[in-house]
């Protein structure tokens, strides 16, 4: 039997327009520029700098005529338009310093890794194309951090399909052999292990070829080489007594053995650039900028990748040309297709504006409710006055959705005078004290860092004994808090923290 009701639900749907408005919310201020230049890109109508003519603001809100006519209503927003001439939509406002008119984000630019590679092999006399083929295809395996992840049968795959060459699995492993004889020392490593060991052997045929090294600092050295070479598992777990046991040494050897092992670099290639434009070095840029003037906290909006933008003086002209010619006469159907168009893209022009103006206007009534909460601590830099502080809070303040507080904190910057912090390092839950006082979990982190910093390195403090020593304090937490506190600060167990 079929029945018919009538029900009512409450929906929330986003227009494309608030949807494009809250992705540029999301993005920071160093990626903002790039995303402008996509508009400026796709709407001709658009355009960027200073208007050609001085002019007034308009509202956001302006609409055009209902008529259903479509003359009437070109008609319309033609006059609406033209007499308005809202040719600049001014970006900047009283928040901007004068310090910030530089647009450009700095590009590092430098030889890339694998650059560096290929000059060394340049420099090789080869004995014929299949071995510099090899070489070559070693070489654009390596990863950007310097290590060799595949195994010789795939490079030997990767040659015969894409370069028709049966290489052998020697020949690889001498061609590699070869290559891990470049600098920087420890490249082409396939484990840890490998590369550490390539380094500390670098070493001492430096001291064969120049005798740099006196005779301790060679005993030392090999020494190194003994302790990664045969007990690396040991060595990594930090089971120094079991190491002098095996190697029939004293502390004090050990500990010049694992002074010469530390120095080394487990990620050789770390100081090039990786060649790509993907991995290319970031420069955290800060979305706002706070001083201190004389006790007084002052939040201006970075403006340096929001260019002054304006609807194009080209389009603006063309709908005035075409007022003017028409002179009551009716447009043809070709005529208010072209002016149409003009509109649609003027409009989008407009809104994209708008968009950014609000996107400004938000980032900016957020942080500064954001900078209130957490005056103290933004005036001293001391983290014991870091409050506890949720989305909610700043939304209740704001008056904004709490998703629209969390796209402001995401992948945002502030630049102060105790460095340049991510938004979300000042959001934290709250824990009451012993005495009754509210404080923040980052305060509970950052005395827990503090006692593990102080801490004996010969015998680094358990979990239990850091729930001890915070109890002391006041801070009454359970110890498997205080293990996810120190995992939360990348801190490892007491174990791997011991030192000779």
């Amino acid at each position: 039997m079929l029945k018919q009701s009538l029900s009512q639900k409450m929906l929330q749907k986003l227009s494309p327009q608030q949807i494009q408005l809250m992705k540029l919310l999301q993005i920071p201020t160093a990626t903002l520029d790039q995303r402008i230049e996509e508009e400026l890109e796709a709407n001709p109508a658009l355009a960027e700098g200073e208007a050609r003519d001085e002019l007034a603001e308009i509202s956001s809100g302006e609409e055009e005529s209902a008529a259903t006519d479509e003359q009437y209503e070109l008609d319309d927003y033609l006059n609406e338009y033209i007499e308005d001439d809202p040719a600049s939509y001014k970006l900047r406002a009283n928040n901007y310093s004068a310090e910030e008119e530089e647009k450009t984000v700095p590009v590092a630019v430098e030889n890339s890794f694998h650059e560096h590679l290929e000059q060394q092999l340049g420099l090789l006399e080869l004995e014929d194309e299949r071995k510099e083929a090899i070489a070559h295809q070693i070489i654009g395996s390596i990863d950007d951090d310097g290590y060799l992840r595949r195994d010789p049968v795939s490079i030997i795959d990767d040659l015969m399909f894409s370069q028709n060459i049966f290489a052998t699995e020697d020949e690889v492993v001498d061609m590699l052999k070869t290559i891990q004889r470049f600098e920087p020392a420890g490249i082409g490593a396939r484990s840890l292990q490998e590369c550490l060991l390539l380094q500390l052997q670098a070493k001492l045929e430096m001291d064969d070829e120049e005798d740099f090294l006196d005779f301790e600092e060679r005993e030392d050295l090999e020494l190194a080489i003994r302790v990664v070479k045969d007990y690396f598992d040991e060595f990594t777990k930090k089971h120094y007594s079991k190491l002098q046991r095996k190697l029939e040494i004293e502390e004090d050897e050990l500990r010049a053995a694992i002074e010469e092992i530390t120095k080394l670099n487990p990620k050789p290639a770390s100081g090039y650039s990786s060649g790509s434009s993907e991995r290319a070095t970031q420069y955290v840029v800060p979305d706002f900028i706070i001083n201190n003037r004389e006790g007084e906290l002052e939040l201006t909006l970075n403006a340096r990748n929001a260019p002054d933008l304006h609807v194009n003086d080209q389009y603006r002209d063309m709908l005035r040309a075409y007022k003017n010619n028409q002179q009551g006469k009716r447009a043809n159907k070709k005529e208010r297709e072209a002016v149409m168009f003009i509109k649609q893209k003027i409009d989008s022009a407009k809104w994209f504006i708008d968009a950014i103006r609000q996107r400004q206007d938000t980032m900016y009534r957020t942080m500064y409710a954001i900078m209130q909460y957490q005056y103290d601590y933004l005036l001293t830099g001391d983290q014991r006055k870091l409050k506890p502080m949720i989305l909610k809070d700043i939304a209740d303040i704001t008056g904004l959705d709490i998703s629209t507080i969390s796209r402001v904190a995401n992948s945002k910057f502030v630049q102060t005078e105790f460095g340049t912090k991510r938004l979300k390092e000042f959001f934290s839950e709250s824990m009451a004290k012993e005495g009754g006082e509210e404080v923040s979990t980052l305060e509970v982190k950052d005395i827990l860092a503090g006692i593990i910093e102080n801490e004996d390195k010969k015998k680094p403090l358990s979990d239990q004994k850091l729930q001890k020593a915070l109890k002391e304090r006041g801070y009454n937490i359970a110890r498997r808090t205080v293990a996810k506190y120190r995992e939360q600060l990348n801190i490892p167990v007491a174990r791997l923290r011991k030192e000779l």
